[in-house]
């Protein structure tokens, strides 16, 4: 419970804090009473939702309660702490792990010492109190061993900076006047936890630890006095940050050159992109990511780049995401003018050198239980100028690896304003990397779905069918940019595609399909959102059913213009994209049954619905030798859900057909071989077949997702 004198204290702090956000709210805590696992992640969060206190995933948060033991009945101490793999930002009750702390102290007797770390987890398992927790992180011991309630272990920048510089342990002394103790770089594991417990016996009434290049350990009495001694301490350390930046040295040695001007950084990244997207996907096809923020911009601007992107990073969170040093990439932007295959010339060596570094550094680390080398390609690519190119298997992924290398260029600019920066030594960086631990936590993880690491653009997206392709491609793990003239509609599909699937995996964009210019920049927005594109839905459309005397040049105009010309712009886009990254791709047009079915009062939309899909056929045949698949899929009559109906284009059917609007959907299910109304999920169905690798050898073909119109049957 908070007692007046700190709601009190916590009522002056907002104010004090400049480099850290304080963010407690006495009423929200209060109304968890004395729940301490409640506060607990009511802390957790607070700090998680500060990436200057820890960055995503980082870092690990505890408390000790007493419990009451359920075979004895007597009270036990508990310590509930994040499970591996969470973050405290998002923690909930169910990420926890629940442990007796008296059998986490008994491991002590059965310990064999550094060279028997890993079997040390295992024994976690035998700990636990509480039978739903979540598999306990390799950090366990190093909270259950130390004796506070409250315990925070982040990764702060402002203090890996003072950790990870070479005078980092006379620093730490000076600045917290002896109330931090300092134990040096050790892999996280049984005996580090050892060491907090030794460091605090030898240094009674410390309130933190530092660990050497990694991170950071306070504490309290209660979740509140945790929560503010943490803030105190990175506060401390971001303001001594602060007053040295410049003082001994320009930051990072000053600019050797001059960033691009924004709108030129966009272009050129834009340009580039695909190019390195298909380099980065040659073992395996990755996602991109493009930042220019200004903090990286300093850092490859400057005239101290050379001396610390090759050192590589020091907190073991940073390398296990971005590898252990980036690519700068040397490119001058006239060569973005020339050819494909004269850009691919001047970038592919650099590639391959960072391969065979990547390869040899692996060769020179691995022991003989060491897993394989994995994909040697960088994850972190520099372009001096421009900004910074990350590339893994996913968006988020990918984001989160620009976010942690952006960590690591705080710490590299803060070591070297207060001394000089030190990165992990080659060996225990490996040692991390392709920790056998680590490795299994790898193989743990769930089976990708059929198209995770392909990137979509839908036209028409924000539409029933559209919408539905854009949907079905989501569940199934692709990035999908949807496009549509519509930008409400538009709006609405993002919120709630990010309620669906997370904010990383979407975007959309406004663009008309008669519009060249529009349709280049939406794909270039598709290049510096995702990286490139795999596969493209031409879903745009309208439809207008009237008699040969009645259809206008108008009608006829807008038909020809939306339909065919439309499928033409947008796929004369994509392909140039697709083969610049040259990792093949599909192209699915949505058509129609009246391509192949004569039927009355279509004259219009039957002709422009036939030279779609003849124009499927001549890019499938021209396409083939780069990999780019065409096919067609064929709905008809999908009425519920699809803004084709929303126009006239129901009563000039019901008419046609000499109907009702309202018996329309019968009358479409009794004219089919299946007796079926067709639904947009139906259309979506029909377009995930053709990308999902099933049939990732068929080119130039038709579904019909009809029902079955037996006048349209192809063969």
């Amino acid at each position: 419970m908070i007692n007046n004198q700190e709601t009190n204290m916590s009522s002056s702090k907002v104010s004090q804090y400049r480099y850290v956000s304080y963010l407690w709210d006495e009423e929200k805590a209060a109304s968890l009473g004395d729940d301490q696992v409640a506060l607990l992640l009511y802390r957790s969060n607070l700090l998680g939702a500060d990436l200057r206190l820890t960055n995503y995933a980082g870092g690990n948060t505890s408390c000790k309660t007493i419990e009451k033991d359920p075979l004895t009945g007597n009270p036990v101490e508990v310590m509930w702490i994040k499970g591996s793999g969470g973050d405290i930002g998002t923690l909930t009750r169910s990420g926890l792990a629940g442990l007796y702390v008296d059998r986490l102290h008994s491991l002590k007797n059965i310990y064999r010492g550094l060279e028997f770390e890993d079997e040390m987890v295992e024994l976690f398992n035998h700990c636990i109190y509480d039978l739903k927790s979540k598999a306990p992180s390799i950090d366990t011991p190093l909270h259950g061993l130390l004796p506070f309630k409250h315990i925070d272990h982040l990764h702060p920048d402002a203090l890996i900076a003072i950790a990870a510089s070479k005078e980092g342990e006379a620093i730490t002394k000076e600045l917290f006047n002896g109330e931090l103790a300092w134990v040096p770089w050790q892999r996280p594991g049984f005996d580090l936890g050892l060491q907090l417990e030794q460091a605090l016996n030898d240094n009674p009434g410390i309130r933190g630890i530092v660990l050497g290049g990694h991170g950071l350990f306070t504490w309290g009495d209660t979740a509140y006095e945790s929560y503010i001694n943490t803030l105190d301490t990175i506060e401390r350390a971001s303001e001594y940050l602060a007053e040295n930046y410049g003082k001994k040295r320009p930051v990072f040695g000053g600019a050797r050159l001059e960033s691009e001007p924004k709108e030129r950084r966009a272009s050129i990244a834009g340009k580039l992109a695909p190019y390195l997207r298909g380099l980065a996907s040659e073992q395996q096809a990755m996602i991109g990511h493009f930042t220019d923020d200004e903090r990286v911009l300093e850092f490859i601007a400057s005239n101290d780049l050379d001396k610390l992107a090759p050192l590589g990073t020091s907190c073991p969170d940073h390398f296990l995401r971005t590898k252990i040093r980036p690519l700068v990439l040397d490119l001058p932007f006239e060569k973005l003018e020339a050819a494909d295959a004269e850009i691919l010339d001047h970038i592919r060596p650099q590639f391959e050198a960072y391969r065979a570094d990547y390869i040899a550094y692996y060769e020179r680390c691995k022991h003989s239980n060491s897993p394989a080398v994995r994909d040697p390609n960088p994850v972190i690519i520099l372009l001096p100028g421009v900004g910074m190119f990350s590339f893994a298997k996913d968006k988020q992924t990918a984001r989160v690896a620009a976010e942690f290398y952006i960590n690591a260029i705080n710490v590299m600019k803060g070591a070297e304003a207060i001394s000089s920066y030190v990165s992990l030594p080659e060996q225990e960086a490996f040692d991390i990397e392709y920790w056998l631990l680590e490795e299994a936590k790898l193989q743990r993880m769930p089976k990708e779905k059929s198209v995770s690491r392909k990137v979509a653009f839908v036209t028409g997206g924000s539409g029933g069918i559209g919408k539905a392709i854009a949907q079905k491609l989501l569940q199934e793990g692709a990035c999908v940019v949807i496009s549509d003239i519509d930008e409400k509609a538009l709006a609405e599909t993002k919120a709630e595609f990010d309620a669906k699937f997370g904010k990383d995996f979407s975007d959309t964009t406004v663009a008309n399909v008669l519009d060249d210019e529009a349709i280049k920049a939406a794909l270039h927005a598709t290049k510096l959102k995702y990286g490139g594109l795999d596969i493209v839905v031409n879903c745009a459309g309208l439809s207008i059913s009237k008699p040969l005397a009645d259809t206008t040049i108008k009608d006829w105009d807008i038909l020809q213009d939306v339909l065919v010309k439309g499928q033409f712009l947008v796929s004369q886009e994509s392909v140039a994209i697709m083969r610049q990254q040259g990792l093949g791709g599909d192209i699915i047009n949505i058509a129609s049954k009246n391509g192949i079915v004569s039927g009355p009062n279509n004259v219009a939309y039957g002709t422009a619905k036939a030279a779609q899909q003849h124009m499927s056929r001549l890019l499938a045949a021209e396409l083939g030798p780069d990999k780019i698949r065409v096919n067609v899929v064929n709905p008809d009559a999908v009425i519920a859900g699809s803004k084709i109906w929303e126009s006239g284009w129901a009563a000039g059917r019901a008419k046609a057909y000499g109907i009702k609007v309202e018996e329309l959907p019968a009358y479409y299910a009794k004219r089919t071989v299946l007796n079926a109304e067709i639904h947009t999920d139906d259309i979506a169905n029909g377009v995930y077949i053709f990308v999902s690798g099933l049939l990732n050898k068929s080119t130039g073909n038709v579904i019909n997702v009809d029902g079955g119109v037996p006048a349209a049957f192809l063969r």
